[in-house]
């Protein structure tokens, strides 16, 4: 058998989320019925499941710029691939899965994976960002797939100091469900809201600067002094690392801190969901199409297997 690991991309607005489920649109049934489709491989062929093991699992209407997954394929079925191109097989399916796939899906890369490497074990972190638009401000249409709009103006210094709260390893079991056997004890590396300032597209050039004679691209602007301004100008974002994190955890926390900054819930009750780790509704996860699975960091080849087997095992306090 030869592993292969796939780094992708995917705009989740039309999925039912990451994990496959039989009658519903999900990423991983688009990729999993691809690649048989590649590899001529039966749907439910026993010695080639063809199943994607992935390293975060996102819900429906969540994003992933950066999503890392591995797949285990026997070396003569992957051959199959090959055919006329005179490419390495792992190319050949790198090619053949990113014609097929939906335009909402993007490979980025498709490689075999080093010796011990598990996508979901193997990871050092994950890192997430929630885009919000605040204080009734226009939502620019085109990114209104991944901006939730809201009308209060956030107060991010609130906001910043419930954040903390959350750093370093706790029971999160007020902001998550457990998988099966698992806990909701995962460890914040970094958790922090930021206003992306408002700034230029093209830093120091106006349409002014244009007009008296600078170009763009070989064009001239428009005189009148407008300067585009860069497409995440003005928006609330919040970015957290953590070495993983339990189910609705990133978007429940989001709201919680968003409801401290709105002025409806103050740092005592955020402290007081933080130390009691107890799921009620209160504390339920907010809108999906503003979160993004950003990255997912490995550790160097010859640390992987030693970190797949560290994380396996049970997280205490």
């Amino acid at each position: 058998m030869v592993r292969l690991r796939l780094d992708l991309a995917y705009d989740g607005g039309a999925f039912y989320g990451w994990a496959k489920q039989p009658t519903l649109r999900t990423v991983q049934g688009e990729l999993e019925q691809a690649l048989h489709t590649i590899l001529r491989v039966p749907a439910d062929d026993p010695d080639e499941p063809l199943r994607l093991t992935v390293a975060g699992r996102t819900d429906t209407g969540v994003h992933a710029l950066h999503q890392v997954c591995h797949l285990d394929v026997g070396e003569a079925t992957l051959e199959r691939c090959v055919g006329h191109m005179g490419v390495p097989a792992p190319e050949a399916l790198f090619r053949r899965l990113s014609r097929m796939v939906p335009d909402d899906i993007a490979i980025h890369a498709l490689s075999v994976a080093p010796e011990g490497f598990d996508a979901r074990f193997s990871a050092l972190e994950r890192t997430y960002v929630y885009r919000i638009c605040d204080d009734a401000r226009p939502v620019d249409p085109r990114m209104r797939g991944f901006v939730l709009p809201l009308d209060d103006r956030l107060d991010l210094d609130a906001m910043n100091a419930a954040a903390a709260m959350t750093i370093g390893l706790h029971d999160f079991g007020s902001f998550a469900t457990p998988n099966p056997g698992g806990t909701t004890i995962r460890e914040v590396k970094r958790a922090h809201w930021s206003r992306i300032p408002v700034s230029p597209l093209v830093p120091g050039l106006s349409d002014c600067d244009r007009a008296a004679g600078d170009t763009v691209h070989g064009r001239q602007g428009i005189s009148g002094g407008y300067t585009v301004p860069a497409a995440e100008s003005g928006l609330v974002c919040f970015t957290i690392v953590a070495d993983a994190f339990a189910r609705n955890m990133v978007r429940s926390l989001v709201n919680a801190c968003v409801k401290v900054g709105q002025g409806r819930k103050d740092l005592d009750w955020f402290a007081e969901k933080m130390a009691t780790p107890l799921r009620e509704g209160s504390t339920g996860p907010i809108a999906p199409q503003g979160l993004t699975l950003e990255h997912v960091a490995y550790p160097p080849d010859d640390h992987l297997a030693a970190r797949a087997e560290a994380i396996r095992a049970k997280r205490t306090l």
